[in-house]
């Protein structure tokens, strides 16, 4: 069993619709159509008015397009982080030669919202990236007052929702590039950024001049005359599956049976004497990191082994002090997580 926090198990109807014949997402108008239905879904799961885009790539497709669409030699940026991906962004933002000021938190903690408004008061930036749910370490941030002090500079927003969207909601109103990926909390394949694009957005995009066909969101904004390269058909038919059964389902529906495992899954680890890595109160309802220090790469060798329970470790330094379970869509169940645990006890 697979509970991993991205890529996710693929349910059986996910796979069964993606062993349907593909139409030629080059030619016919029916893949163009299953496009647009995929982008009006998500919309709604999005929340959003704005424009939806479905790229070919990996999530972290999404973090490097919106920086290369947006970010022009010389741009300020300010990056706020408490985790990896957070700081991943100024790693983009100086490849493509912007200059990126990182209001920086410890991963444990919050992030720094006086930071971010000591930042906006000394200096002047087109463009804030920040990350809602930091997968390595099972943190979902509260990024609803950074957003509101940014609106309130006119500073275009950037946010990795890469493994929030869908299993929770994401405070869409002020984010103007908004990033997805089918391989967490929608239940499909690895292969598929979406992002939510707003009108503001797409104007500072048309002016930049672009760095790349690949990691350019501009060509995305008009298909009906065709994609900038050969789509991902079946993929792109996979994700429209997953979000059926998600929207049919229901969003609340859908947030509430996430908040309940994960809230089941830190009962069972409290249980077995297990802390978090983040404080439960800024712990993500897609994911559970538990903090066990120098036993996480063994227990994983082990669940795996032994158990045929496939977990995840941490990152980078986290590696061996962090195990994490990705109840996240498809896999956010009780009985999964109860037989995780159960062979976690039998590790341990």
């Amino acid at each position: 069993m697979q509970l991993t926090p991205g890529p996710t198990a693929v349910p059986p109807r996910v796979r069964d619709r993606m062993s349907d014949p593909m139409p030629n997402p080059d030619i016919e108008q029916s893949f163009f159509d299953l496009y647009d239905g995929v982008c009006e879904k998500l919309q709604t799961v999005y929340d959003t008015d704005d424009d939806v885009v479905v790229m070919g790539g990996e999530g972290i497709l999404g973090l490097e397009a919106a920086i290369a669409s947006t970010v022009a030699p010389g741009d300020e940026v300010l990056c706020v982080s408490n985790g990896l991906y957070g700081d991943g962004f100024a790693d983009f933002v100086e490849s493509y030669d912007g200059d990126p000021t990182l209001v920086g938190a410890a991963y444990t903690d919050p992030v720094d919202v006086e930071g971010v408004e000591a930042a906006l008061a000394d200096g002047e930036y087109k463009l804030a990236t920040m990350v809602h749910c930091e997968t390595p370490t099972g943190t979902l941030n509260d990024i609803e007052p950074v957003l509101e002090l940014l609106s309130a500079h006119d500073v275009l927003t950037v946010v990795d929702a890469v493994s929030s969207l869908g299993g929770t909601p994401v405070p869409s109103e002020h984010i103007d590039i908004n990033l997805g990926a089918s391989q967490k909390a929608f239940s499909s394949p690895p292969g598929l950024t979406t992002a939510a694009v707003s009108d503001r957005a797409w104007e500072v995009i048309a002016d930049r001049a672009p760095a790349s066909l690949y990691t350019n969101l501009l060509p995305w904004r008009d298909t009906s005359e065709g994609f900038p390269y050969t789509h991902l058909a079946a993929n792109v038919a996979a994700l429209d599956e997953s979000l059926s059964m998600l929207l049919e389902e229901g969003l609340d529906a859908v947030y509430d049976r996430h908040e309940t495992v994960a809230a089941h899954c830190r009962d069972r680890a409290a249980e077995l004497g297990i802390d978090l890595y983040p404080a439960v109160e800024r712990s993500a309802p897609t994911v559970t990191a538990l903090h066990i220090p120098g036993e996480a790469e063994r227990l994983q060798r082990s669940l795996a082994d032994e158990h045929d329970v496939v977990l995840a470790t941490g990152l980078a330094d986290l590696a061996d002090d962090v195990l994490r379970v990705g109840h996240m869509g498809a896999n956010a169940e009780v009985e999964k997580v109860d037989r995780a645990m159960d062979a976690l006890a039998s590790a341990l």
